[in-house]
C-alpha cells in the first residue's frame, strides 16, 4: 500500500492514495490555514469510521442480514499535551435494515473491533475505543 501527500500552499496539503483518489486536507486559520479540507487527525478519524463500517456491512451481509443502511458517529478525546494522541473514541453505529437480529449486529460489530479493522485495533494501543449501536427497522 503506497500513499502521498504534497504540500499545496499555506497549511493545505493533497493526499494521494495508492488506489488513485484525492482529498484535500487543511489546519485551521490560527494555525495558517484556510479551512479548505478535513484536519489530518480528522482523517484518522474518517479512517476508522470506513474500516469498521466496511468490516460491518460485509459480516451482516454475510450473515444474511437484510441491512440497508449503516452510520457510525464517531466522538473522539485527545491528549492535552504533545503528541496529542487520541485517548478516548467512541463509536455509535446506526443500522438499518429489514428484521435485523440483536446478536448478528453486536457480534459484527465486535468482530470488527477485535479482528478485522486494522485501524480500530491500531488506534486500541492509546485510546480507550468504545461501541454501541442502535437498529432501525428499514421501511
Amino acid at each position: 500500500m503506497k500513499a502521498r501527500v504534497k504540500w499545496l500552499d499555506s497549511m493545505s496539503f493533497v493526499g494521494e492514495s495508492g488506489s488513485g483518489h484525492s482529498v484535500v486536507m487543511d489546519g485551521p486559520p490560527e494555525l495558517g490555514g484556510r479551512n479548505l479540507g478535513v484536519r489530518p487527525m480528522e482523517m484518522l478519524l474518517l479512517g476508522l469510521g470506513g474500516c469498521s463500517s466496511f468490516d460491518v456491512v460485509l459480516i451482516l451481509q454475510k450473515s444474511k442480514q437484510q441491512v440497508t443502511d449503516c452510520e457510525v458517529q464517531i466522538e473522539a478525546e485527545r491528549a492535552d499535551k504533545e503528541p496529542k494522541v487520541f485517548t478516548r473514541i467512541h463509536m455509535h453505529f446506526v443500522v438499518s435494515g429489514r428484521n435485523l437480529a440483536t446478536d448478528k449486529v453486536e457480534r459484527a460489530i465486535k468482530l470488527s473491533a477485535e479482528k478485522y479493522c486494522s485501524a480500530s485495533i491500531m488506534l486500541a494501543k492509546t485510546a480507550e475505543v468504545t461501541h454501541d449501536f442502535e437498529i432501525r427497522e428499514a421501511v
